[in-house]
């Protein structure tokens, strides 16, 4: 490839980069290290230029501070209404993000991007309201300082002595589409400070002796500067990419931190977000969980998740693995990725644990091989976690959590050692002391295998106990006789308790690889059961069922109308076990593909977590979940279930509705053909006899009297002839359509064949004056069950058929065998027969066998035949004769009904 060329795949990603952004609004952020740089000065200004361009300008929000310049640009700018609501007594104003949807200007000013919006809005932070104005097409002015950056957040704790709470993703400030810097020396800030422009005077006392000190403000002005560089370098990337310039780094960067219980790990984190966003690179977070970890107090378990939620808010993949050794998997899982960079902070461990036994960071540098890796300096104790909302991996594992009672546990455990000293109390005598000493291991491999470590730990030092009290000389002594047995009782000791330790890490494992196991099996039985069925009810229900039992929650598919609007389902069993759910949230989430309610930054107060089923086609409806236990779904790896769940959910609806539009397409297309055939059938069987009618009855009435009696009567009898054969076709295709409507009962009777063949070849003595026409009918009478009519007429049409494909002086054959379980009827010529392939499509409607040599017809006698037969439960088919001809048959079943006997059976 070209160096010059541009990328393939840089293009095809820079194409979908603009679809996905085709129909949003600009978002264009003016950003500063801090207040009192000017950034609400530059917005209005930058606003009353569009203004004055002729742009329709709307202020959904500004705060000056009270600062008379600032205040006089936004004269003359329409302003819109702030939402006010009263709330524990104060009334309260916010942007009223409903008004500026439904105002909808072409540009919307809207301050302070990182504010923490009042309990009750629709979202809980300003920058969400901003991204719903762009999906909507509107253009967004708004204004940022650094430190509500939250990848710099602990930094500037740590320049400032002040931890800043409001804060928003860096993705928002990086998905802007223009940023401004506005920029100030801290000298000048300072002097803008004491004249009182930044705040009223006793606020500006305050702040110069704490967070506007000198140095601050240096620090801060090199974090927004830094950022903005940042910004540049990235643009500068994207240029040479779409011009096809060969970019610096050969091989893509991807970075893994490796984050564990400790109070770094939300420093590990914003660490490795900002070495990514220089480098351009991906990131993962990494948490592996040992058994040692799922025994962590519930505190340090819920630092993890929250560190992971971070991780994920700023932009990295999460994930969670098990496994025995924390180092191993670390690079097990960066060489499987292709990681370039491992991040890792340091060992908490105590300087003589570390000589003695090592440590996690020093296993993973050992081992890295070609991988960097990175050790990250700590924050010590100070390190502050932000509040967000806490899950337990080890509540949702079914690991049982410290504060559950198991007193029987150590009941069974202490009760263990008694049961083997009585055991070992008959042993006496008989078996060595070594023995002994092996069943109360035993014991202890029992209890730690039934129980768990803990009572394995008490089991085993009471084994040590009985064993030098009961049987160690003197008996019934602590005291020992022989020194030896000190080793002993340490070996055992130290014997028992490896053992309990690995039995009850294994017991752990297995309850983890259960609760795996349970989670693959459920997604399977869902998969396997969507898979099998077409039918969208069926679909939903099986969704509904399979995700209220994984999740321990009352679940509800809402799936659009024809509008697009979402609504609850109807039909017997599809209502699931949720009622009630908010339908304003699930038609939010299923126009916005996002996820709402519990559990999410968008309507959060709702107890419901909706979830958007989407396809790349797009949304096809909304998953409700209420549970029972709102940890039990937001741990990661539950999220992760779910988004499988969902994803799978969605497919299957999408495959449904297809089958059903695969289904009415092939429905069309077959009742099109249907048509265009019957009314080529129809128009040529009517027009033909039409004609003559016409001709002949027009003859007769205008020239009557120059026409001999001979020809008056011949042309009546045609006249009467062709409307004889109108009236079959006419008849035909009504019966057709009264077998195949249902409206047409079968009436069956006890009947003799003898009077069914008969009455056929009566009705057909006309058409076969040059047929030849044999019967073989059973010897004696046989009543048989079916309808005398309609059985009549298969024999009609059949015979009819034979007579009407077969030369002249040709043979016709009909047979009747009777057995058991059912009656057969064949009908046998000695014609050409049917073309290869033909003998199932003879009885389709409008099909002609041999058209070619076609005396005419509308097609429909064999198809009517078929329906009659199948009404009554039967089957028909053709076969070709190998020395010429065709055979018909037809079966009818007979029931287990015993028939009348024929009167003429009867002896005298």
């Amino acid at each position: 490839m070209s160096a010059s060329r541009p990328d393939p795949d840089a293009l095809l990603a820079r194409v979908k980069r603009e679809e996905s952004r085709a129909g949003r609004g600009r978002l264009r952020v003016f950003f500063g290290a801090c207040a009192g740089v000017g950034k609400t000065y530059a917005m209005l200004t930058a606003a009353r230029a569009e203004k004055a361009r002729g742009t329709n300008v709307v202020i959904g929000m500004v705060v000056t501070h009270g600062r008379s310049e600032t205040a006089m640009l936004a004269e003359g700018i329409e302003r819109l209404p702030l939402r006010e609501f009263e709330r524990q007594g104060a009334m309260l104003s916010e942007f009223d993000l409903d008004a500026a949807l439904a105002r909808k200007p072409a540009l919307m000013l809207v301050d302070e991007l990182a504010h923490t919006n009042a309990p009750g809005s629709r979202h809980p932070k300003r920058w969400q309201d901003v991204e719903e104005l762009i999906a909507a097409g509107i253009d967004v002015y708004t204004s940022l300082n650094v430190q509500h950056l939250e990848s710099v957040n602990d930094v500037v704790g740590q320049i400032t002595g002040v931890r800043v709470w409001e804060t928003l993703p860096d993705k928002v400030f990086e998905q802007a589409d223009e940023v401004e810097l506005v920029d100030l020396p801290p000298d000048d800030l300072l002097e803008r400070l004491g004249r009182g422009k930044v705040y009223i005077p006793e606020q500006a006392t305050r702040a110069a002796d704490n967070f506007f000190r000198k140095g601050n403000l240096i620090a801060l002005r090199e974090l927004a500067l830094r950022r903005t560089a940042e910004r540049v370098d990235a643009q500068m990337r994207d240029y040479r990419d779409e011009k096809g310039i060969r970019a610096a780094w050969p091989v893509t960067e991807r970075l893994l931190v490796a984050i564990g219980p400790g109070e770094d790990g939300e420093h590990l984190v914003r660490t490795t977000r900002r070495m990514a966003s220089s480098m351009g690179a991906e990131w993962t977070a990494l948490y592996v969980e040992t058994p040692a970890l799922l025994r962590l107090p519930e505190a340090e378990r819920d630092r993890v998740l929250r560190t992971l939620r971070l991780a994920e808010e700023l932009g990295a993949k999460s994930v969670v693995v098990g496994g025995g050794d924390v180092a191993s998997e670390v690079l097990g899982f960066a060489h499987a990725q292709n990681v370039s960079r491992v991040i890792i902070g340091h060992s908490k461990h105590s300087r003589w644990r570390r000589r003695l036994l090592g440590s996690t960071p020093e296993r993973i540098i050992t081992g890295a091989g070609d991988l960097d890796v990175a050790l990250v300096g700590t924050q010590g104790k100070h390190a502050i976690l932000a509040a967000g909302m806490i899950v337990r991996s080890r509540e949702a594992l079914g690991v049982s959590s410290a504060g559950r009672r198991r007193w029987p546990a150590y009941l069974g455990a202490a009760a263990t050692p008694a049961a083997i000293s009585v055991l070992g109390a008959v042993m006496h005598g008989s078996f060595a002391l070594p023995n002994i000493a092996m069943v109360f291991l035993l014991g202890v491999v029992v209890v730690a295998i039934r129980f768990g470590r803990g009572p394995s730990v008490l089991a085993v030092v009471l084994s040590v106990a009985a064993f030098d009290f009961f049987f160690v000389p003197p008996r019934f002594s602590f005291a020992v006789a022989d020194t030896e047995y000190l080793v002993t009782f340490g070996v055992m000791l130290l014997v028992g308790l490896v053992i309990s330790t690995l039995a009850g890490r294994v017991r752990l494992q297995a309850r983890i690889a259960g609760y795996r196991e349970q989670r693959t099996s459920a997604l399977f039985e869902m998969s396997r059961e969507m898979a099998a069925t077409e039918k969208l009810e069926e679909i939903v229900r099986i969704a509904v069922r399979h995700v209220a039992e994984v999740f321990a929650s009352q679940v509800v598919v809402l799936l659009p109308d024809a509008n697009g609007h979402v609504q609850h389902p109807r039909g017997n069993g599809l209502a699931g076990s949720l009622r009630g759910a908010d339908l304003a949230i699930a038609q939010w989430v299923y126009d916005h593909k996002q996820p709402a309610g519990l559990g999410t930054d968008t309507l959060a107060g709702s107890d419901t977590h909706f979830a958007p089923l989407a396809t790349p086609a797009g949304p096809v409806g909304v998953l409700a979940l209420l549970p029972a236990n709102a940890r039990r779904i937001f741990v990661p790896e539950q999220r992760r279930l779910l988004d499988t769940f969902a994803a799978l959910v969605a497919m299957a609806i999408a495959r449904a509705r297809l089958a059903d539009e695969a289904r009415a397409a092939q429905l069309a297309a077959e009742t099109e053909s249907l048509r265009n055939a019957l009314l080529a059938a129809i128009s040529h069987e009517l027009r033909t006899p039409l004609a003559t009618i016409v001709g002949a009855s027009s003859s007769l009435a205008e020239q009557s009297e120059a026409i001999s009696a001979t020809a008056r009567r011949e042309l009546a009898h045609s006249v009467a002839e062709e409307a004889r054969r109108m009236s079959e076709v006419v008849t035909k295709v009504l019966d057709l359509a009264r077998l195949q409507a249902g409206a047409t009962r079968v009436n069956a009777g006890w009947h003799t064949v003898e009077e069914v063949v008969g009455g056929a070849l009566s009705r057909l003595t006309a058409r076969l004056t040059k047929h030849k026409v044999t019967t073989r009918l059973p010897k004696q009478a046989v009543l048989v069950r079916f309808d005398e009519v309609l059985v009549e007429q298969v024999l009609v049409n059949l015979v009819e058929n034979a007579a009407k494909y077969t030369p002249p002086g040709s043979g016709i054959d009909v047979a009747v065998e009777t057995r058991p379980d059912e009656i057969e009827f064949t009908v046998v010529d000695d014609g050409p027969g049917l073309r290869p392939g033909e003998e199932k499509k003879v009885f389709d409607k409008f099909h002609r066998g041999v058209p070619e040599s076609s005396p005419g017809g509308a097609g429909l006698g064999l198809a009517i035949c078929k329906a009659i037969v199948e009404a009554h439960g039967g089957r028909i088919w053709a076969e070709n004769i190998p020395a010429g001809g065709v055979v018909f048959r037809f079966s009818i079943p007979q029931g287990d009904e015993e028939p009348p006997v024929l009167e003429a059976e009867i002896p005298a």
